[in-house]
């Protein structure tokens, strides 16, 4: 019994002696007391190397989270700067600023045939107001659209480009409408005769005491067209009343009125009865001058080729053929000689 006692006593002094165990909450955080029953055991320390390598990916990643961030803040900062002169600046660029004036402009003169205008509607300067034959000239409100693109120009009443339109600028008189020069003229007869309201007689008119036929031009040819190219007009869904529809930028030269057939004595007013289509023939596709065909103007010596004089005058539909008494009746004036 004595030596079970001294047993005990030794152990609790054993006890007693026993230096606490650290807190697995840290320093200063219950410091000198025993760790609770409950409590995790504390995790096996990393060796040197680990702890190393641990350490730098830590650096890294927080170097690299500030670097992300940096690079996000300046462009967000760009973009909204960048947004911020835009909506300061989202006026539209002005018609003047968009175009581009080569150097040494003259003013005085104006060309359809430039590179600004070239490209702009007929509608935009000429206006169909009503079916005058005469153009409207642009500029009656306030010289617009013209001063649209050439405002610093219509500045001054000195601008060259005044002469333009005005013979005289103080009192504001204007020129005259000028004829076409700078535009040809497109017309195609295979088109027209298909129109059944549309007929030679339409456009042609006698001429010359009878002898020739008139061929539209200048102004009195918008008075013929306009009869059916009225202001809005169409024709198969497409507009057919802009300046467009007839003319385009390049030369032009007048087919001429008169024919190598008037000079052997050949008049329109004596041939009523004959049907246009009986001497003539349209072609499609051809050239201004080529459009419409005419018989040779000869009737002896004819080719036969085509249609001539004797196509008619062979002595039984009309008088000739080697019927000399006729010869007159064709070859008259001062001018023929045998």
């Amino acid at each position: 019994m004595k030596d079970a006692a001294r047993r005990d006593e030794a152990l609790n002094g054993r006890s007693r002696c026993k230096a606490p165990e650290p807190s697995p909450f840290g320093s200063g955080l219950g410091e000198g007391l025993s760790a609770p029953r409950f409590a995790p055991s504390p995790p096996a320390p990393l060796p040197n190397g680990e702890r190393r390598k641990a350490c730098v990916n830590v650096r890294a990643l927080t170097v690299g989270v500030v670097l992300v961030g940096t690079v996000f803040g300046l462009l967000v900062t760009v973009l909204s700067s960048r947004a911020s002169e835009s909506t300061a600046n989202s006026t539209e660029p002005t018609a003047q600023e968009q175009m581009q004036f080569p150097e040494g402009l003259d003013y005085g003169k104006f060309q359809h045939s430039s590179r600004n205008h070239s490209r702009l509607p007929c509608l935009l300067c000429h206006r169909r107001e009503s079916n005058s034959p005469i153009p409207k000239r642009p500029g009656g409100s306030n010289h617009l659209p013209c001063a649209g693109c050439h405002a610093q120009q219509f500045s001054s009443s000195e601008s060259p480009i005044c002469t333009i339109c005005h013979s005289d600028v103080k009192s504001g008189a204007l020129k005259s409408f000028p004829r076409l020069k700078s535009f040809r003229m497109k017309f195609d007869h295979s088109l027209h005769v298909k129109m059944g309201s549309v007929s030679c007689a339409t456009c042609h008119r006698p001429a010359s005491g009878g002898v020739a036929l008139s061929i539209p031009a200048g102004f009195n040819a918008h008075a013929t067209c306009y009869g059916c190219h009225t202001p809005r007009a169409q024709s198969g869904g497409r507009d057919i009343s802009s300046c467009g529809t007839c003319h385009q930028l390049g030369g032009y030269s007048r087919t001429s009125a008169s024919a190598p057939a008037f000079r052997v004595g050949f008049n329109h007013a004596k041939h009523q009865k004959v049907a246009c289509n009986e001497c003539h023939q349209v072609k499609a596709g051809m050239p201004q001058r080529r459009q419409v065909t005419a018989p040779e103007p000869l009737n002896h010596h004819a080719t036969g080729r085509g249609q001539s004089c004797m196509t008619c005058h062979d002595g039984k539909r009309a008088f000739g053929d080697d019927d000399f008494t006729v010869c007159k009746r064709c070859h008259t004036g001062a001018t023929w000689h045998f």
